[in-house]
């Protein structure tokens, strides 16, 4: 393989999004990091939902590398970036911020490069994502993971950000009512999020060997058979992460008048029959909640206050990424990784990620 003057290959393997559909490239070039960028060879990367949505045309038609929750090591930088205390970063572990900016615009003066009007984001918008041998960001995007905290619970740092953002965003009291709506890969981060506030908490879902991954952290679920009987005692902050149109209107159900109904499920569709007048006359605060805080995140891990890793489904090498794409969106598995350097598939028992 033909390699450049930095020993990093020039081309690669990638997982890309194509007209036709996921394609595995043995072939695609390596990317050279820009201005300000670093090179990051990617150790271990997440299937989500939203990687799934894409696939099924989510964000009118992304082609290119799918990827976004990934931790990878630097191992280039920018000729400009060595200078200033940017080599520092060589040879570091590290997760990344997944959205990239303009940096001029009011927006991301104040800090919201996710809501710049020209951002790219990481394997979603018009930047090249996780699933390969390489990806770039910029430095300004990366954040060290700590010493202890391994790859396979490295790589939910940004889920488990954007699991924070709800605290963020909303006040939860340790006397508050909380009810999570979904207990799939990102329905049980935030439950484990929402427990650290000692809320009165509750995750709802379908299945039961899911639910019982939560109680296991001390956490207390009811399937959707409870439906009405939650309904009748409704909570103050209703978090829905279903993943589905039909959830928006079961979480309207199990808020009370006044409450809080955040929204973290991004699919491609619309919702049907969307009564806003309910909302007005009950007063519902409706909060939509995408990426958050890497640095909590980050911290939450190497004290082991979340534990994601007995989420993890199964482990596939790169090369049978497709193969683990169509595993990632079967009922009932929940967190795929695709492993940059094994060479077998391994699909776990519960509880049993290293």
């Amino acid at each position: 393989m033909e390699k450049d003057v930095d020993g990093v290959p020039a081309t690669m393997m990638a997982l890309v999004l194509t007209d036709a559909g996921p394609q595995l490239d043995c072939a695609y070039p390596t990317p050279a990091p820009g201005p300000g960028e670093a090179l990051v060879r990617v150790r271990k990367a997440g299937i989500c939902s939203t990687d799934l949505e894409l696939v099924r045309g989510y964000k009118g038609g992304f082609r290119g590398v799918l990827g976004h929750e990934f931790v990878g090591e630097v191992v280039a930088l920018h000729e400009g970036m060595h200078e200033g205390g940017g080599a520092t970063w060589l040879g570091r572990r590290v997760v990344g911020e997944i959205n990239i900016g303009c940096g001029c615009c009011a927006r991301c003066m104040r800090g919201e490069q996710k809501h710049c009007a020209t951002r790219s984001a990481l394997g979603i918008v018009g930047r090249d994502g996780a699933f390969t041998e390489y990806l770039t960001l910029p430095v300004a995007n990366l954040h060290a993971v700590p010493p202890g905290v391994r790859d396979s619970a490295a790589a939910f740092a940004e889920p488990l950000a954007a699991a924070l953002q709800l605290l963020e965003q909303i006040h939860v009291a340790p006397s508050a009512r909380v009810y999570v709506l979904g207990d799939g890969r990102l329905g049980q981060l935030v439950a484990q999020v929402m427990q650290t506030t000692a809320c009165a908490l509750t995750l709802i879902g379908r299945t039961r060997d899911k639910l019982a991954i939560a109680a296991l952290r001390g956490i207390q679920t009811a399937t959707l058979e409870a439906i009405d009987a939650l309904a009748a005692e409704p909570a103050d902050v209703v978090v829905e992460v279903t993943g589905s149109p039909d959830g928006f209107a079961l979480a309207r159900r199990l808020v009370r008048p006044g409450g809080t109904l955040a929204l973290k499920s991004t699919f491609a569709g619309r919702l049907a029959n969307f009564d806003a007048s309910a909302l007005v006359v009950d007063e519902i605060t409706l909060v939509g909640s995408r990426c958050g805080p890497f640095a909590p995140a980050l911290e939450l891990l190497r004290r082991n206050a979340v534990e994601p890793r007995p989420l993890i489904s199964a482990t596939y090498p790169l090369a049978h990424g497709v193969e683990a794409l169509d595993y990632a969106a079967q009922r009932g598995v929940l967190k795929v990784q695709l492993d940059m350097v094994a060479q077998g598939v391994q699909i776990l028992e519960k509880g049993d990620a290293g």
